[in-house]
Protein backbone atom coordinates (compact mmCIF):
# COMPACT_ATOMS: atom_id res chain seq x y z
CA UNK A 1 0.00 0.00 0.00
CA UNK A 2 1.67 3.26 -0.76
CA UNK A 3 2.10 6.17 1.72
CA UNK A 4 2.15 9.95 0.53
CA UNK A 5 4.92 11.09 1.82
CA UNK A 6 6.28 13.05 -1.23
CA UNK A 7 4.87 15.08 -4.17
CA UNK A 8 5.60 12.49 -6.67
CA UNK A 9 4.28 9.98 -4.56
CA UNK A 10 0.50 11.05 -5.82
CA UNK A 11 0.66 9.55 -9.84
CA UNK A 12 1.45 6.18 -7.89
CA UNK A 13 -1.12 6.27 -5.13
CA UNK A 14 -3.81 6.88 -7.95
CA UNK A 15 -2.30 4.04 -10.06
CA UNK A 16 -2.42 1.71 -7.09
CA UNK A 17 -6.20 2.80 -5.95
CA UNK A 18 -8.34 4.09 -9.17
CA UNK A 19 -8.10 3.19 -12.96
CA UNK A 20 -8.37 6.56 -14.89
CA UNK A 21 -7.69 6.81 -18.16
CA UNK A 22 -7.96 10.47 -18.33
CA UNK A 23 -6.24 11.51 -15.45
CA UNK A 24 -4.53 14.63 -17.11
CA UNK A 25 -6.62 16.02 -20.47
CA UNK A 26 -5.38 19.04 -22.74
CA UNK A 27 -6.71 20.21 -25.66
CA UNK A 28 -4.28 20.10 -28.95
CA UNK A 29 -5.68 21.46 -32.17
CA UNK A 30 -8.78 20.98 -31.08
CA UNK A 31 -9.14 18.00 -29.62
CA UNK A 32 -9.29 17.10 -26.06
CA UNK A 33 -5.64 14.38 -25.76
CA UNK A 34 -6.11 12.13 -22.83
CA UNK A 35 -3.51 11.09 -20.89
CA UNK A 36 -3.88 8.02 -18.10
CA UNK A 37 -1.99 7.62 -15.46
CA UNK A 38 -0.03 5.02 -16.59
CA UNK A 39 1.09 6.89 -18.90
CA UNK A 40 1.82 9.93 -16.65
CA UNK A 41 3.59 8.03 -14.76
CA UNK A 42 5.66 6.34 -17.34
CA UNK A 43 6.60 9.51 -19.19
CA UNK A 44 7.52 11.42 -15.38
CA UNK A 45 9.95 8.60 -15.73
CA UNK A 46 11.62 8.92 -18.61
CA UNK A 47 12.08 12.57 -17.84
CA UNK A 48 13.16 11.43 -14.64
CA UNK A 49 15.69 9.32 -16.56
CA UNK A 50 16.67 11.77 -18.87
CA UNK A 51 17.33 15.05 -16.62
CA UNK A 52 19.63 12.68 -14.72
CA UNK A 53 21.75 11.85 -17.92
CA UNK A 54 21.87 15.07 -18.97
CA UNK A 55 23.97 15.57 -15.54
CA UNK A 56 20.55 17.31 -13.34
CA UNK A 57 21.31 16.62 -9.62
CA UNK A 58 20.33 16.44 -6.32
CA UNK A 59 18.73 20.08 -4.85
CA UNK A 60 19.34 21.22 -8.78
CA UNK A 61 16.22 23.71 -9.41
CA UNK A 62 14.28 23.53 -12.91
CA UNK A 63 12.18 26.57 -13.65
CA UNK A 64 8.46 26.03 -15.56
CA UNK A 65 7.11 29.04 -17.14
CA UNK A 66 3.90 28.10 -18.79
CA UNK A 67 1.03 30.68 -19.66
CA UNK A 68 -1.94 27.90 -19.58
CA UNK A 69 -2.14 24.76 -18.08
CA UNK A 70 -1.62 21.51 -19.42
CA UNK A 71 -0.10 17.67 -18.79
CA UNK A 72 3.13 18.77 -19.85
CA UNK A 73 3.56 20.68 -16.81
CA UNK A 74 2.58 18.01 -14.35
CA UNK A 75 4.83 15.83 -15.84
CA UNK A 76 7.22 17.68 -15.93
CA UNK A 77 6.95 18.12 -12.24
CA UNK A 78 6.85 15.02 -11.02
CA UNK A 79 9.77 14.21 -13.28
CA UNK A 80 12.32 16.86 -11.93
CA UNK A 81 10.77 16.05 -8.37
CA UNK A 82 11.98 12.00 -8.39
CA UNK A 83 15.33 13.32 -9.06
CA UNK A 84 16.03 15.53 -5.97
CA UNK A 85 15.62 18.35 -7.95
CA UNK A 86 13.20 21.09 -7.51
CA UNK A 87 10.95 22.92 -9.45
CA UNK A 88 10.74 27.33 -9.64
CA UNK A 89 7.24 27.71 -11.48
CA UNK A 90 6.89 31.09 -12.22
CA UNK A 91 3.87 33.72 -13.62
CA UNK A 92 4.15 33.89 -17.09
CA UNK A 93 2.84 37.71 -17.46
CA UNK A 94 5.94 39.01 -15.10
CA UNK A 95 7.85 41.43 -16.69
CA UNK A 96 11.29 40.41 -18.58
CA UNK A 97 13.41 41.88 -15.53
CA UNK A 98 11.68 39.39 -12.88
CA UNK A 99 12.31 36.71 -14.90
CA UNK A 100 15.78 37.21 -14.73
CA UNK A 101 16.32 38.23 -11.03
CA UNK A 102 14.27 34.95 -10.29
CA UNK A 103 16.06 32.57 -12.66
CA UNK A 104 19.34 34.15 -10.68
CA UNK A 105 18.47 33.99 -7.33
CA UNK A 106 16.96 30.40 -7.76
CA UNK A 107 19.98 29.29 -9.88
CA UNK A 108 17.76 27.76 -12.25
CA UNK A 109 20.01 25.55 -14.50
CA UNK A 110 17.12 24.25 -17.20
CA UNK A 111 13.92 26.22 -17.80
CA UNK A 112 11.11 24.67 -19.61
CA UNK A 113 8.49 27.27 -21.73
CA UNK A 114 4.89 26.86 -22.87
CA UNK A 115 5.13 29.03 -26.20
CA UNK A 116 7.02 32.02 -28.23
CA UNK A 117 5.67 34.73 -26.29
CA UNK A 118 7.48 33.09 -22.93
CA UNK A 119 10.18 32.18 -24.72
CA UNK A 120 11.10 35.54 -25.95
CA UNK A 121 11.11 36.96 -22.75
CA UNK A 122 13.64 34.25 -21.69
CA UNK A 123 15.49 34.58 -24.38
CA UNK A 124 15.74 38.32 -23.88
CA UNK A 125 17.76 37.98 -21.06
CA UNK A 126 19.13 34.23 -21.02
CA UNK A 127 22.46 36.33 -21.17
CA UNK A 128 22.60 37.32 -18.02
CA UNK A 129 22.19 34.06 -16.13
CA UNK A 130 25.01 32.66 -15.95
CA UNK A 131 23.75 29.06 -14.68
CA UNK A 132 20.86 28.50 -17.46
CA UNK A 133 22.03 25.60 -19.57
CA UNK A 134 19.05 24.96 -21.04
CA UNK A 135 15.49 26.31 -22.47
CA UNK A 136 12.99 23.72 -23.78
CA UNK A 137 9.36 24.50 -25.04
CA UNK A 138 6.13 22.43 -24.76
CA UNK A 139 5.03 23.57 -28.30
CA UNK A 140 6.95 23.44 -31.65
CA UNK A 141 9.08 26.59 -31.89
CA UNK A 142 11.90 27.27 -34.25
CA UNK A 143 14.90 27.06 -32.93
CA UNK A 144 14.05 25.78 -29.37
CA UNK A 145 14.76 22.32 -28.34
CA UNK A 146 11.40 20.62 -27.92
CA UNK A 147 10.63 19.07 -24.06
CA UNK A 148 10.22 15.73 -26.10
CA UNK A 149 13.93 15.57 -26.98
CA UNK A 150 13.88 14.44 -22.98
CA UNK A 151 11.27 11.79 -23.21
CA UNK A 152 13.05 10.26 -26.51
CA UNK A 153 16.34 10.72 -24.66
CA UNK A 154 14.75 8.66 -21.42
CA UNK A 155 12.71 5.99 -23.81
CA UNK A 156 16.54 3.96 -22.32
CA UNK A 157 15.67 2.34 -19.58
CA UNK A 158 18.91 1.32 -18.61
CA UNK A 159 19.35 4.07 -15.55
CA UNK A 160 15.77 3.46 -13.91
CA UNK A 161 18.16 2.17 -11.12
CA UNK A 162 19.45 5.17 -10.42
CA UNK A 163 16.58 7.27 -10.78
CA UNK A 164 14.75 4.80 -8.13
CA UNK A 165 17.65 5.18 -6.36
CA UNK A 166 17.06 9.15 -6.00
CA UNK A 167 13.53 8.73 -5.49
CA UNK A 168 14.44 6.81 -1.93
CA UNK A 169 16.89 9.14 -1.27
CA UNK A 170 14.00 12.41 -1.39
CA UNK A 171 12.94 12.95 2.11
CA UNK A 172 9.48 14.55 2.91
CA UNK A 173 11.55 17.31 4.87
CA UNK A 174 13.30 17.98 1.52
CA UNK A 175 12.78 21.13 0.16
CA UNK A 176 10.12 20.93 -3.45
CA UNK A 177 9.73 24.20 -4.52
CA UNK A 178 10.67 27.52 -4.74
CA UNK A 179 7.39 29.45 -5.00
CA UNK A 180 8.10 33.54 -6.28
CA UNK A 181 5.47 36.22 -4.45
CA UNK A 182 5.21 39.60 -5.12
CA UNK A 183 7.03 41.57 -2.69
CA UNK A 184 5.07 45.17 -0.95
CA UNK A 185 8.27 46.86 -2.88
CA UNK A 186 11.14 45.84 -3.88
CA UNK A 187 12.55 42.11 -5.50
CA UNK A 188 10.09 38.80 -5.39
CA UNK A 189 10.10 36.64 -2.38
CA UNK A 190 11.33 32.99 -2.89
CA UNK A 191 8.97 31.01 -0.80
CA UNK A 192 10.41 27.43 0.17
CA UNK A 193 7.77 24.93 0.16
CA UNK A 194 8.99 20.74 1.05
CA UNK A 195 7.46 17.91 0.07
CA UNK A 196 6.10 17.64 3.49
CA UNK A 197 4.80 20.75 3.58
CA UNK A 198 2.48 20.64 0.75
CA UNK A 199 1.67 17.10 1.16
CA UNK A 200 0.23 17.54 4.64
CA UNK A 201 -1.73 20.04 3.29
CA UNK A 202 -3.67 18.03 0.25
CA UNK A 203 -4.12 15.60 3.09
CA UNK A 204 -5.46 17.37 5.80
CA UNK A 205 -7.48 19.70 3.19
CA UNK A 206 -8.99 16.30 1.25
CA UNK A 207 -11.57 15.70 3.91
CA UNK A 208 -13.30 18.97 3.23
CA UNK A 209 -13.90 18.23 -0.31
CA UNK A 210 -16.54 16.11 -1.06
CA UNK A 211 -15.64 14.68 -3.83
CA UNK A 212 -16.94 11.26 -5.16
CA UNK A 213 -13.86 9.28 -5.45
CA UNK A 214 -12.48 8.10 -8.82
CA UNK A 215 -15.93 9.12 -10.73
CA UNK A 216 -15.51 13.06 -11.00
CA UNK A 217 -14.28 15.62 -13.77
CA UNK A 218 -12.29 18.71 -13.19
CA UNK A 219 -11.69 21.36 -15.30
CA UNK A 220 -8.49 23.97 -14.25
CA UNK A 221 -7.56 26.76 -15.41
CA UNK A 222 -6.25 28.95 -12.73
CA UNK A 223 -2.39 29.04 -12.92
CA UNK A 224 -0.88 26.48 -11.91
CA UNK A 225 2.70 28.05 -10.69
CA UNK A 226 -0.09 29.74 -8.03
CA UNK A 227 0.26 27.06 -4.57
CA UNK A 228 -3.71 27.30 -4.67
CA UNK A 229 -4.44 25.86 -8.04
CA UNK A 230 -1.04 23.48 -7.84
CA UNK A 231 -2.15 21.83 -4.35
CA UNK A 232 -5.66 21.17 -5.98
CA UNK A 233 -3.98 19.38 -8.86
CA UNK A 234 -2.69 17.20 -6.32
CA UNK A 235 -5.79 16.50 -4.60
CA UNK A 236 -7.70 15.85 -7.79
CA UNK A 237 -4.73 13.56 -8.34
CA UNK A 238 -5.18 11.65 -4.28
CA UNK A 239 -9.14 11.47 -5.01
CA UNK A 240 -8.60 9.87 -8.72
CA UNK A 241 -10.34 13.28 -10.09
CA UNK A 242 -9.71 13.46 -14.14
CA UNK A 243 -8.58 16.70 -15.22
CA UNK A 244 -9.42 18.58 -17.92
CA UNK A 245 -7.17 21.89 -18.61
CA UNK A 246 -8.86 25.01 -19.63
CA UNK A 247 -7.58 26.80 -22.80
CA UNK A 248 -7.38 29.96 -21.77
CA UNK A 249 -9.56 32.29 -19.35
CA UNK A 250 -11.33 33.79 -22.83
CA UNK A 251 -12.31 29.76 -23.42
CA UNK A 252 -13.76 28.90 -20.15
CA UNK A 253 -17.33 29.54 -21.06
CA UNK A 254 -16.72 27.35 -24.29
CA UNK A 255 -14.36 24.67 -22.15
CA UNK A 256 -16.87 23.99 -19.54
CA UNK A 257 -19.83 23.30 -21.79
CA UNK A 258 -17.46 20.46 -23.07
CA UNK A 259 -16.06 18.94 -20.18
CA UNK A 260 -19.34 19.10 -18.39
CA UNK A 261 -16.88 19.34 -14.81
CA UNK A 262 -18.30 18.33 -11.56
CA UNK A 263 -15.88 20.51 -9.61
CA UNK A 264 -14.09 23.42 -11.09
CA UNK A 265 -11.81 25.91 -8.87
CA UNK A 266 -12.06 30.10 -9.30
CA UNK A 267 -10.89 33.72 -7.82
CA UNK A 268 -14.14 36.14 -6.80
CA UNK A 269 -13.21 38.27 -10.11
CA UNK A 270 -14.04 35.96 -12.48
CA UNK A 271 -17.43 34.84 -10.50
CA UNK A 272 -18.28 38.46 -10.44
CA UNK A 273 -17.85 38.00 -14.27
CA UNK A 274 -20.04 35.39 -14.56
CA UNK A 275 -22.77 36.77 -12.29
CA UNK A 276 -22.35 40.13 -14.23
CA UNK A 277 -23.08 38.13 -17.65
CA UNK A 278 -25.88 36.38 -16.13
CA UNK A 279 -27.72 39.56 -14.92
CA UNK A 280 -26.93 41.04 -18.36
CA UNK A 281 -28.55 38.42 -19.86
CA UNK A 282 -31.80 38.58 -16.97
CA UNK A 283 -31.92 42.33 -18.31
CA UNK A 284 -32.87 41.47 -21.79
CA UNK A 285 -36.20 39.44 -20.63
CA UNK A 286 -39.55 41.05 -20.68
CA UNK A 287 -42.61 40.32 -19.19
CA UNK A 288 -43.37 37.78 -17.09
CA UNK A 289 -39.80 35.92 -17.88
CA UNK A 290 -38.01 39.07 -16.39
CA UNK A 291 -40.01 39.47 -13.12
CA UNK A 292 -39.25 35.87 -12.63
CA UNK A 293 -35.71 36.04 -13.31
CA UNK A 294 -35.22 38.97 -10.62
CA UNK A 295 -37.68 37.57 -8.01
CA UNK A 296 -35.06 34.36 -8.18
CA UNK A 297 -32.26 36.55 -7.76
CA UNK A 298 -33.60 38.48 -5.16
CA UNK A 299 -34.49 34.88 -2.90
CA UNK A 300 -30.58 34.14 -3.97
CA UNK A 301 -29.44 37.01 -2.37
CA UNK A 302 -31.21 36.54 0.81
CA UNK A 303 -30.16 32.71 1.11
CA UNK A 304 -28.70 30.80 4.34
CA UNK A 305 -27.51 27.48 4.34
CA UNK A 306 -29.37 24.70 6.43
CA UNK A 307 -33.17 25.85 5.84
CA UNK A 308 -32.29 29.13 8.53
CA UNK A 309 -35.17 30.91 6.54
CA UNK A 310 -38.06 28.68 7.29
CA UNK A 311 -40.10 25.99 4.93
CA UNK A 312 -41.82 29.29 2.93
CA UNK A 313 -38.37 30.55 2.04
CA UNK A 314 -37.12 27.06 0.99
CA UNK A 315 -40.41 25.95 -1.12
CA UNK A 316 -40.02 29.35 -3.03
CA UNK A 317 -36.28 28.47 -3.36
CA UNK A 318 -37.26 24.89 -4.87
CA UNK A 319 -39.19 26.70 -7.48
CA UNK A 320 -37.05 29.41 -8.51
CA UNK A 321 -34.17 26.21 -8.59
CA UNK A 322 -36.74 24.41 -11.10
CA UNK A 323 -37.62 27.62 -13.14
CA UNK A 324 -34.25 30.16 -13.57
CA UNK A 325 -31.16 28.46 -11.82
CA UNK A 326 -31.15 25.45 -13.47
CA UNK A 327 -30.55 27.41 -16.31
CA UNK A 328 -27.75 28.71 -14.63
CA UNK A 329 -26.41 25.06 -14.35
CA UNK A 330 -26.89 24.43 -17.84
CA UNK A 331 -24.96 26.73 -18.69
CA UNK A 332 -22.08 25.43 -16.31
CA UNK A 333 -22.03 22.24 -18.44
CA UNK A 334 -25.15 20.90 -16.24
CA UNK A 335 -22.82 18.62 -13.41
CA UNK A 336 -20.92 21.51 -11.88
CA UNK A 337 -21.73 20.75 -7.76
CA UNK A 338 -19.06 22.67 -6.44
CA UNK A 339 -16.62 25.60 -6.91
CA UNK A 340 -13.97 26.13 -4.70
CA UNK A 341 -12.81 29.98 -4.46
CA UNK A 342 -9.68 31.50 -3.03
CA UNK A 343 -6.46 33.72 -3.32
CA UNK A 344 -9.06 37.39 -2.69
CA UNK A 345 -11.96 37.52 -1.00
CA UNK A 346 -15.60 36.50 -1.88
CA UNK A 347 -18.48 39.41 -1.34
CA UNK A 348 -21.14 37.86 0.14
CA UNK A 349 -23.72 38.28 -2.45
CA UNK A 350 -22.10 36.06 -4.60
CA UNK A 351 -21.61 33.46 -1.60
CA UNK A 352 -25.49 33.53 -1.57
CA UNK A 353 -26.84 33.67 -4.82
CA UNK A 354 -24.13 31.00 -6.09
CA UNK A 355 -25.34 28.41 -3.28
CA UNK A 356 -28.94 29.29 -4.05
CA UNK A 357 -28.50 28.24 -7.62
CA UNK A 358 -26.81 24.80 -6.27
CA UNK A 359 -23.46 25.63 -6.90
CA UNK A 360 -22.02 26.20 -3.94
CA UNK A 361 -18.85 28.24 -3.86
CA UNK A 362 -16.54 26.99 -1.47
CA UNK A 363 -14.77 30.11 -0.27
CA UNK A 364 -11.15 29.33 1.66
CA UNK A 365 -8.12 31.32 2.93
CA UNK A 366 -4.77 30.79 3.44
CA UNK A 367 -1.02 31.91 1.53
CA UNK A 368 1.90 30.69 -0.27
CA UNK A 369 3.31 30.69 3.14
CA UNK A 370 1.50 28.31 4.63
CA UNK A 371 1.12 25.66 1.37
CA UNK A 372 -1.64 27.30 0.75
CA UNK A 373 -4.76 26.23 2.93
CA UNK A 374 -5.25 27.29 6.34
CA UNK A 375 -9.26 27.20 6.60
CA UNK A 376 -12.47 26.08 3.96
CA UNK A 377 -15.67 25.44 4.03
CA UNK A 378 -18.01 22.38 3.14
CA UNK A 379 -21.17 22.67 2.87
CA UNK A 380 -21.60 18.84 4.83
CA UNK A 381 -21.83 19.08 8.58
CA UNK A 382 -22.88 22.34 9.26
CA UNK A 383 -19.50 23.32 7.81
CA UNK A 384 -20.94 26.35 5.35
CA UNK A 385 -21.24 29.84 6.40
CA UNK A 386 -21.66 32.95 4.59
CA UNK A 387 -19.13 35.60 5.02
CA UNK A 388 -16.78 33.50 6.43
CA UNK A 389 -13.73 31.92 5.29
CA UNK A 390 -14.65 28.43 6.81
CA UNK A 391 -13.08 26.56 10.17
CA UNK A 392 -9.05 25.38 10.42
CA UNK A 393 -7.81 22.39 8.50
CA UNK A 394 -6.86 19.26 10.48
CA UNK A 395 -3.46 19.18 11.83
CA UNK A 396 -2.87 23.29 12.26
CA UNK A 397 -3.36 24.91 15.14
CA UNK A 398 -4.25 28.74 14.18
CA UNK A 399 -4.68 31.70 17.06
CA UNK A 400 -4.99 35.00 17.05
CA UNK A 401 -2.11 37.95 18.47
CA UNK A 402 -3.04 40.44 20.70
CA UNK A 403 -3.44 42.74 17.94
CA UNK A 404 -5.86 40.74 15.99
CA UNK A 405 -3.28 39.11 13.40
CA UNK A 406 -3.68 35.45 12.72
CA UNK A 407 -0.87 33.38 13.33
CA UNK A 408 -0.60 29.54 12.61
CA UNK A 409 1.53 26.92 12.91
CA UNK A 410 1.54 23.24 11.31
CA UNK A 411 3.34 20.96 9.05
CA UNK A 412 2.26 23.30 6.28
CA UNK A 413 4.11 26.29 7.54
CA UNK A 414 7.32 26.94 5.25
CA UNK A 415 10.91 25.98 5.56
CA UNK A 416 11.50 30.06 4.89
CA UNK A 417 12.37 32.81 2.53
CA UNK A 418 14.89 31.61 -0.14
CA UNK A 419 18.37 32.94 0.94
CA UNK A 420 16.80 35.45 3.26
CA UNK A 421 16.85 34.31 7.01
CA UNK A 422 16.41 37.74 8.30
CA UNK A 423 13.10 38.12 6.08
CA UNK A 424 11.97 34.87 7.86
CA UNK A 425 12.67 35.91 10.84
CA UNK A 426 10.30 38.63 10.82
CA UNK A 427 7.38 36.88 9.99
CA UNK A 428 8.04 33.61 12.11
CA UNK A 429 7.66 33.56 16.18
CA UNK A 430 8.15 30.22 17.53
CA UNK A 431 6.69 28.16 15.35
CA UNK A 432 3.89 30.42 14.02
CA UNK A 433 3.96 32.01 11.25
CA UNK A 434 2.67 36.02 11.22
CA UNK A 435 0.06 35.96 8.23
CA UNK A 436 -0.10 39.77 7.99
CA UNK A 437 -3.82 39.68 8.27
CA UNK A 438 -6.56 40.32 10.69
CA UNK A 439 -9.32 38.72 11.49
CA UNK A 440 -11.64 36.44 14.39
CA UNK A 441 -13.58 33.50 14.82
CA UNK A 442 -16.61 33.24 15.71
CA UNK A 443 -18.23 31.23 18.53
CA UNK A 444 -18.56 27.91 16.35
CA UNK A 445 -15.03 28.69 14.68
CA UNK A 446 -15.34 29.95 11.88
CA UNK A 447 -12.82 32.56 10.81
CA UNK A 448 -13.42 35.72 9.55
CA UNK A 449 -11.47 38.33 7.71
CA UNK A 450 -11.50 41.38 8.73
CA UNK A 451 -8.94 43.94 7.92
CA UNK A 452 -4.78 43.22 6.75
CA UNK A 453 -2.03 44.36 8.76
CA UNK A 454 -0.55 45.49 5.81
CA UNK A 455 -1.40 47.83 3.53
CA UNK A 456 -1.16 45.28 0.60
CA UNK A 457 -4.61 44.00 -0.87
CA UNK A 458 -5.41 41.67 -3.58
CA UNK A 459 -8.73 42.63 -6.23
CA UNK A 460 -11.22 40.44 -6.54
CA UNK A 461 -8.99 38.62 -9.70
CA UNK A 462 -6.52 37.86 -7.04
CA UNK A 463 -3.67 40.19 -8.29
CA UNK A 464 -1.97 41.99 -5.71
CA UNK A 465 -2.13 45.87 -5.55
CA UNK A 466 0.99 47.97 -3.85
CA UNK A 467 -0.98 50.98 -2.90
CA UNK A 468 2.36 52.79 -1.17
CA UNK A 469 4.35 52.05 -4.28
CA UNK A 470 0.93 53.93 -6.71
CA UNK A 471 0.38 56.80 -4.47
CA UNK A 472 3.63 57.92 -4.52
CA UNK A 473 3.90 57.72 -8.56
CA UNK A 474 0.78 59.74 -8.67
CA UNK A 475 2.00 62.26 -6.36
CA UNK A 476 4.77 63.02 -8.18
CA UNK A 477 2.21 64.85 -10.28
CA UNK A 478 1.73 68.77 -9.18
CA UNK A 479 -2.37 68.50 -9.45
CA UNK A 480 -2.64 65.64 -6.76
CA UNK A 481 -1.64 66.84 -3.31
CA UNK A 482 -2.90 63.47 -1.83
CA UNK A 483 -4.49 60.39 -2.71
CA UNK A 484 -5.10 56.72 -1.75
CA UNK A 485 -5.47 54.22 -3.26
CA UNK A 486 -8.53 51.52 -2.86
CA UNK A 487 -9.95 48.15 -4.10
CA UNK A 488 -9.28 45.60 -2.11
CA UNK A 489 -11.80 42.56 -3.17
CA UNK A 490 -12.94 44.85 -5.86
CA UNK A 491 -12.34 44.47 -9.65
CA UNK A 492 -10.09 47.13 -10.15
CA UNK A 493 -8.12 49.56 -8.19
CA UNK A 494 -9.28 53.42 -7.94
CA UNK A 495 -8.60 56.31 -5.58
CA UNK A 496 -9.69 59.12 -3.40
CA UNK A 497 -8.07 62.21 -4.87
CA UNK A 498 -7.47 65.46 -2.97
CA UNK A 499 -6.53 68.04 -5.51
CA UNK A 500 -3.27 70.60 -5.30
CA UNK A 501 -5.97 73.29 -4.65
CA UNK A 502 -3.21 76.36 -4.91
CA UNK A 503 -2.20 75.13 -7.84
CA UNK A 504 -5.02 74.34 -9.89
CA UNK A 505 -6.24 77.43 -8.73
CA UNK A 506 -2.64 78.88 -11.02
CA UNK A 507 -3.26 76.63 -13.37
CA UNK A 508 -6.82 77.61 -14.33
CA UNK A 509 -5.60 81.54 -13.72
CA UNK A 510 -2.59 80.98 -16.57
CA UNK A 511 -5.12 79.08 -19.21
CA UNK A 512 -8.09 81.88 -18.48
CA UNK A 513 -9.98 78.90 -17.05
CA UNK A 514 -13.41 79.10 -15.33
CA UNK A 515 -13.37 76.53 -12.33
CA UNK A 516 -14.90 78.44 -9.35
CA UNK A 517 -13.09 80.06 -6.28
CA UNK A 518 -14.69 77.43 -3.87
CA UNK A 519 -12.98 73.65 -3.00
CA UNK A 520 -16.37 72.04 -3.87
CA UNK A 521 -16.61 74.40 -7.49
CA UNK A 522 -13.30 73.31 -8.19
CA UNK A 523 -13.65 69.63 -7.95
CA UNK A 524 -16.97 69.41 -9.92
CA UNK A 525 -14.86 71.96 -12.40
CA UNK A 526 -15.27 68.86 -15.75
CA UNK A 527 -11.98 70.86 -16.81
CA UNK A 528 -10.44 70.22 -13.84
CA UNK A 529 -11.40 66.38 -13.55
CA UNK A 530 -10.19 66.44 -17.35
CA UNK A 531 -6.84 67.48 -16.85
CA UNK A 532 -5.83 65.36 -13.31
CA UNK A 533 -7.65 62.50 -15.58
CA UNK A 534 -4.74 63.49 -17.91
CA UNK A 535 -2.20 63.06 -15.30
CA UNK A 536 -3.76 59.78 -13.82
CA UNK A 537 -2.99 58.07 -17.08
CA UNK A 538 0.23 59.71 -18.38
CA UNK A 539 1.60 57.64 -14.64
CA UNK A 540 -0.41 54.95 -14.92
CA UNK A 541 2.06 53.27 -17.70
CA UNK A 542 4.48 52.65 -15.00
CA UNK A 543 2.22 50.09 -13.82
CA UNK A 544 1.26 46.88 -14.75
CA UNK A 545 -2.57 46.88 -16.11
CA UNK A 546 -4.04 45.18 -13.00
CA UNK A 547 -2.31 48.03 -11.01
CA UNK A 548 -3.35 51.26 -12.89
CA UNK A 549 -6.18 53.20 -11.63
CA UNK A 550 -9.08 52.87 -13.37
CA UNK A 551 -11.15 55.66 -11.54
CA UNK A 552 -10.84 57.86 -9.02
CA UNK A 553 -12.86 60.43 -7.15
CA UNK A 554 -11.74 64.04 -6.33
CA UNK A 555 -12.41 65.48 -2.12
CA UNK A 556 -13.33 68.72 -1.08
CA UNK A 557 -11.71 69.16 1.79
CA UNK A 558 -7.85 69.41 2.57
CA UNK A 559 -6.16 65.75 4.11
CA UNK A 560 -4.89 67.23 7.37
CA UNK A 561 -3.60 65.88 10.88
CA UNK A 562 -6.37 67.55 12.22
CA UNK A 563 -9.38 66.47 9.94
CA UNK A 564 -8.23 62.98 11.28
CA UNK A 565 -6.98 61.92 7.35
CA UNK A 566 -3.39 61.64 8.75
CA UNK A 567 -1.04 60.59 11.63
CA UNK A 568 1.33 62.87 12.94
CA UNK A 569 4.21 61.60 10.66
CA UNK A 570 1.80 62.42 7.68
CA UNK A 571 1.05 58.80 7.22
CA UNK A 572 -2.54 57.80 5.60
CA UNK A 573 -4.81 56.82 8.28
CA UNK A 574 -6.49 54.17 6.01
CA UNK A 575 -9.41 53.42 7.71
CA UNK A 576 -10.35 56.82 8.92
CA UNK A 577 -10.33 58.11 4.96
CA UNK A 578 -12.39 55.24 3.76
CA UNK A 579 -15.00 55.65 6.25
CA UNK A 580 -14.87 59.89 5.65
CA UNK A 581 -15.90 59.15 1.58
CA UNK A 582 -18.08 55.56 1.98
CA UNK A 583 -20.31 57.47 -0.23
CA UNK A 584 -17.65 58.77 -3.08
CA UNK A 585 -16.49 54.55 -2.58
CA UNK A 586 -19.99 53.65 -3.35
CA UNK A 587 -19.94 56.09 -6.29
CA UNK A 588 -17.17 54.14 -7.89
CA UNK A 589 -18.08 50.70 -7.40
CA UNK A 590 -21.99 50.75 -7.37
Amino acid sequence: MISITRLFDFPYYQLENFTISDALVTKQDGKWIKTSTQEYIAKANAISRALVQIGVQKNDKIAIISSNNRTEWNIMDIGALQTGAQTVPIYPTISEEDYEYILNHSESSYCFVSDEDVLRKVNAIKSNVPTLKEVYSFNTIEGCKHWTELLELGKDEANQKDVEERKNGVLPSDLATIIYTSGTTGRPKGVMLSHNNIVSNVINSAPRIPFEKGKSRALSFLPVCHIFERVILYLYQYYGVSIYFGESIDKISDNIKEVKPNVMSAVPRLLEKVYDSIIAKGTQLTGIKKKLFFWAIDLGLRFEPYGANGWWYELQLKMARKLIFSKWKEGLGGNLDLMVSGSAALQTRLTRVFAAAGIPVMEGYGLTETSPVITVNDMRNFGFRVGTVGKVIDGLTVKIAEDGEILCKGPNVMMGYYKDEQLTSEVMTDDFFHTGDIGEFDNDGFLKITDRKKEMFKTSGGKYIAPQLIENTMKQSRFIEQIMVIGDGQKMPAAFIQPSFDFVKEWAKIHKINIGTTNAEIISSTKVIERIQEEVDQLNEKFGNWEKIKRFELTPDVWSIEGGHLTPTLKLKRKVVMEKYKDLFNKIYN
